[in-house]
């Protein structure tokens, strides 16, 4: 249960505590509170504070430097750590950073791996269920590998072919379609949730992790087939939070070790993982001629300037360009 925030009970130190306490105040994810948490305290040991008081903006760009030199970190890391220290000193801590420069690592443009059509049903082929059905929604539905794994009964609508992803990246909730395909494998997924939630009750069980203190506010949705994941676990665990027994999803470890696999049965020497059919899926919108800002909207992206960058991987294919090799 690692995507289900920790009861702040369970935190060892005051100061990460309030600050924890702070972050949940504002609003962000829980996969931000534990990225920011982790580079905070990083920060703080590198820096060697002893109180909250020693804390300073100051230390910002020695602390950056030697995560290039001596821990040879990416750009992309460098500026997740700064964004975290940034977030302590000007929101936390309420310090003055306007005056401060920022040394960041030079990030050169990323075009992102795809698939071609062909290599992503290959891979697909070489699994089974449920990471099977997880990877089809990934390339499919265009869904972060925790978007479909954290989906819900309830969140599938066969009527209308469309998935609601809730509480995506940047906390925002959005619809994508559910490919014609899927309906099968969906409605006999859905299928085996019912029954493995109906042996719960039957076993005094069935109760599922709801967000926001939601159980409390409606105590007997907890125990709802709407609520149940789609991809539920094998067995049951202890929710950290209210220490009952209870059945969560598969993880995204689990997932990820199969599609690793399937991509080497596959024969494909790509840097590949789960999250290139997410991109695959952005590609093949692109070349079939979708709207860019439907593609925005699909992927759940804030910026267009963050969905422009399939233009660079579909445009080879459609510029027309020859190679003179080929004349």
């Amino acid at each position: 249960m690692k995507d289900i925030p920790q009861p702040l009970s369970a935190i060892n130190s005051n100061f990460i505590t309030e600050l924890t306490t702070f972050i949940r105040m504002r609003g962000l994810s829980y996969s931000t509170e534990k990225t920011y948490v982790h580079w905070i305290k990083r920060y703080i040991n590198f820096c060697g504070y002893q109180s909250r008081h020693d804390i300073s903006s100051a230390d910002i760009n020695r602390f950056l430097e030697h995560l290039v030199i001596k821990k040879n970190v990416s750009p992309n890391t460098q500026k997740t750590a700064l964004n975290a220290i940034v977030f302590l000193c000007r929101e936390h801590l309420k310090q003055n950073t306007e005056s401060l420069k920022y040394k960041r690592a030079k990030k050169g443009p990323k075009v992102p791996e795809v698939f071609t059509h062909r290599e992503a049903i290959a891979v697909i082929n070489e699994l089974s269920e449920p990471a099977k059905l997880v990877t089809q929604l990934m390339y499919g539905s265009g869904l972060r590998i925790n978007e479909a794994l954290r989906l819900r009964a309830a969140d599938i609508d066969l009527d209308v072919q469309s998935v609601t992803v809730r509480n995506g990246k940047g906390n925002r909730d959005r619809k994508t379609l559910l490919p014609t395909a899927l309906i099968k494998p969906i409605k006999q997924q859905l299928a085996l949730v019912e029954v493995l939630h109906d042996r719960d009750l039957d076993k005094g069980f069935g109760e599922v992790y709801m967000p926001y203190a939601l159980a409390k506010k409606f105590p007997t949705q907890a125990r709802g087939y709407g609520w149940q994941y789609l991809f539920p676990a094998s067995r049951l665990t202890v929710d950290p939070r209210s220490r009952k027994m209870m059945r969560h999803h598969i993880t995204d470890r689990m997932v990820q070790l199969h599609v690793t696999k399937a991509i080497r049965k596959a024969k494909i020497i790509k840097k590949a993982g789960c999250h290139t059919f997410r991109h695959s899926f952005a590609t093949r919108l692109l070349e079939n001629g979708t709207d860019l800002r439907n593609i925005q909207e699909l992927l759940g992206h804030s910026d267009i300037k963050t969905t422009q960058i399939y233009t660079h991987v579909a445009g080879v294919h459609q510029s027309g360009v020859k190679s003179p090799l080929d004349n």
